[in-house]
């Protein structure tokens, strides 16, 4: 995965530098005052008001992690405000993601950074739902890596005695499926969504930070399974799981 990030890095660089010049061309044709950019290093621009969203500032590598911090900040710094989507506290969901781990960091953080607490689309509701399903599980991520968790999740809840959910993500379950204990559906909407996870004794997915606010909003808690070779997801797993 290093290796691959770095053969990435002027690829990433030149898309940056593309951005950046495209924002100009927009500021300037509709008059543009602000710009929110998820992620995006190179929407910034110095006479507007530019704000940057992430929850990666020290962003997790077996080598040459400070380096990669210290690129970071150089971009979040071009930005008038970074906001992050946790609590700002030791009591937090990201942990070293973006909180200064030790002096060094505490030394170099940005010092732009707005933490906003965890966003989510839902928002907690009173749960009422019986306990039916003794497993949801929901797939997510790159392929082939789900498929790979897809049938995993398949075969594991084979062995379980009780009835169990598996949302796919995959476009192509265009009904719901029955298979002996297990109800496959590809997409729930977010009233049947929720449902299904109220109604879930454990919960199994992927440990996206999407999906780790949308759980600690509802005030539900899950077994999270890193994508391999996703170093931020790695990180959060273990994090979760020590809590």
């Amino acid at each position: 995965m290093v290796l691959s990030m770095m053969l990435q890095v002027p690829k990433i660089l030149f898309s940056v530098f593309k951005e950046h010049q495209q924002l100009k061309k927009i500021i300037e044709e509709h008059k543009i005052d602000m710009v929110i950019s998820d992620n995006r290093y190179g929407l910034w621009n110095k006479n507007i008001e530019s704000l940057f969203i992430t929850h990666q500032i020290n962003i997790q590598a077996p080598v040459f992690e400070k380096l990669l911090f210290r690129i970071n900040s150089w971009f979040i710094a071009k930005y008038d405000e970074c906001w992050v989507p946790d609590y700002e506290g030791e009591n937090n969901l990201s942990g070293d993601l973006s909180h200064p781990k030790n002096e060094f960091y505490k030394k170099n953080f940005p010092e732009n950074i707005k933490y906003i607490g965890p966003q989510s689309r839902f928002t907690k509701g009173i749960q009422t739902e019986e306990k039916i399903y003794e497993a949801v599980g929901i797939v997510s991520g790159p392929e082939p890596q789900r498929t790979l968790f897809f049938e995993k999740l398949q075969n594991d809840f084979k062995k379980i005695n009780g009835k169990t959910l598996i949302i796919s993500g995959h476009p192509e379950i265009v009904k719901k499926i029955e298979d002996r204990n297990i109800t496959i559906v590809n997409h729930l909407n977010d009233d049947a969504f929720l449902s299904a996870l109220y109604a879930a004794k454990k919960i199994i997915c992927r440990s996206g930070y999407s999906t780790i606010m949308d759980l600690h909003v509802l005030g539900l808690n899950a077994k999270y399974i890193p994508t391999p070779g996703q170093t931020e997801q790695e990180y959060l797993a273990e994090k979760l799981r020590s809590r």
